[in-house]
């Protein structure tokens, strides 16, 4: 015995509805501004740890932590915003407010303030630590080949 076989038709279904949400282009270019405003916020925050960090003493003597500081940071730094923006020039995200807030430190106020003296060693190192940093990073980005992000 035999069951009768039920008759169905396929329909080719070309008229789906577009995905909900926004289009992904859009999308795209809000995570790579999310991500610079992360970049630039991080730069300041980092420059401020440093400075906080440059005058560290143990047992009276001025120790280099801000100095290691201030290249680890701005590796990861320099790395997050290519990742992050997918643009060559987006190394200078970070440096810029990082390079403003060391000038900021090291002027005197009217008040006779400065956060950032010359006779500080640590001070010194970590401003040329930090900039030979993002130079070498933004130099490594001009020499390297193209990358697609997610690729």
């Amino acid at each position: 015995m035999t069951s009768p076989a039920a008759s169905m038709t396929v329909v080719d279904d070309q008229t789906a509805p577009p995905p909900a949400g926004p289009p992904p282009r859009l999308l795209d270019l809000g995570v790579r501004v999310a991500g610079a405003i992360i970049v630039v916020v991080a730069g300041v925050l980092t420059g401020v740890l440093e400075l906080l960090l440059a005058t560290v003493r143990v047992g009276g003597y001025l120790i280099g932590v801000s100095a290691l500081i201030a290249v680890g940071a701005n590796i990861v730094l320099s790395w997050f915003a290519y990742e992050a923006v997918g643009r060559r020039w987006a190394v200078a995200l970070p440096a810029v407010p990082w390079f403003a807030l060391m000038a900021v430190a090291a002027v005197r106020t009217s008040e006779g303030d400065l956060l950032l003296a010359g006779d500080n060693w640590v001070g010194l190192a970590m401003i040329v630590a930090g900039a030979m940093t993002f130079a070498v990073m933004g130099f490594r980005q001009i020499l390297a080949p193209t990358h697609t992000l997610g690729g």
